[in-house]
């Protein structure tokens, strides 16, 4: 025991292929290579997620009775309960952000080419995820603007053909919005989603490890420096780590996360309720088509063609790439213009209207 504590470690873990990996890992340094850093900020804003989730559930009770009242209780009493709160509310929306952000340079950068088609599918099932997340904490407040908005959207997913009454029920636990959703909403929060987002992540990590960092089609790999990722590139992500560990405190502190009165099922909806901004072009959209298309009901075509852009989006690497592997960059990238501009343009309209 006399002994260095790293060599004690040493003779009782093999830690020999990790250092392997760190010696020998690098990374390309090119025209692109700022856009590498987006995938570690997600993954950063993840692990404050679930910190400040952890430091949330110490006092957090999920019941219709005691849910917002547990929550003021965090924000008045609990000594920087309303820091953490703030904080857990920011990370989870500039996680999605960053999110979109890093799916949208891997398709501009045509990161999805052979053989990384399962990197890519992992990452989209992540966003996935982390789109739950935010749909199913934004309920746990338990307050007017959370439980409206959560009954907009389980109405909408309600109404899925087919499958949509029993979706309905299974989200909600029941024919409404009430405890059991409340319920279930906490335990895909804290229990199912962070489980599976976690077995997820490490695959989709695993994978970017096997196959390294992608190098962009208009860049011959044979010109690229290479840069060797410890301690030159982790040195610099994590000094963008600082920097969004800076903007999240600054944004927490200045803008604190309101809570707002509690739900009341019996209460009028509150006027111009919409859901959270990632959701918002979707939410539009909806608005603007006509109840009845031809024989259709607007709803449900619209629902369907989200569905039909989802599972699209999700193949790209089938059909943004040839059989050899090479990307078709024409066409993603006026896709990936085409999507931007849609999600950028309808949030906004979704906002002001």
């Amino acid at each position: 025991m006399r002994a260095k504590p790293g060599n004690w470690l040493g003779e009782r873990l093999d830690l020999s292929a990790v250092r392997e990996l760190i010696s020998h890992k690098t990374v390309p340094v090119h025209s692109a290579t700022r856009w590498y850093y987006f995938g570690g900020i997600t993954l950063f804003l993840f692990a404050i997620q679930v910190i400040t989730g952890i430091l949330l559930m110490l006092y957090y009770r999920p019941t219709v009775n005691e849910a917002f009242e547990s929550v003021r209780f965090i924000m008045t009493r609990v000594e920087y309960g309303w820091l953490i709160r703030s904080i857990h509310s920011w990370s989870a929306n500039l996680l999605i952000f960053v999110a979109f952000v890093h799916m949208f340079s891997v398709v501009f950068t045509h990161a999805y080419r052979k053989p990384r088609e399962l990197t890519w599918l992992t990452g989209i099932a992540l966003l996935g995820l982390m789109l739950f997340f935010g749909f199913s904490g934004y309920l746990l407040p338990w307050n007017q603007i959370s439980y409206f908005a959560t009954k907009v959207g389980t109405d909408v997913a309600a109404s899925t053909p087919l499958i949509g009454p029993a979706v309905g029920r299974f989200l909600r636990g029941g024919e409404d919005v009430g405890g059991a959703t409340l319920t279930r909403f906490f335990d895909f929060h804290v229990i199912i989603l962070p489980l599976t987002a976690m077995a997820l992540v490490g695959i989709h990590i695993l994978l970017v490890q096997q196959h390294g960092m992608s190098t962009p089609p208009w860049i011959a790999p044979s010109g690229v420096r290479q840069m060797r990722f410890f301690p030159n590139f982790f040195l610099r992500e994590l000094m963008v780590w600082y920097c969004a560990l800076a903007a999240l405190g600054a944004l927490a502190a200045i803008f604190p996360w309101e809570l707002g009165e509690k739900a009341d099922p019996f209460a009028s909806a509150p006027r111009g309720i919409r859901p959270e901004w990632y959701f918002l072009a979707q939410f539009y959209t909806l608005k603007l088509i006509p109840s009845h298309v031809w024989i259709f009901e607007g709803e449900i075509l619209g629902i369907l063609g989200f569905g039909l852009l989802a599972a699209s989006w999700a193949v790209l690497p089938f059909w943004g790439a040839d059989s050899a592997g090479n990307a078709r960059t024409r066409l993603v990238t006026g896709a990936g213009v085409v999507m931007v501009s849609y999600l950028a343009a309808f949030t906004v309209l979704g906002y002001l209207k």
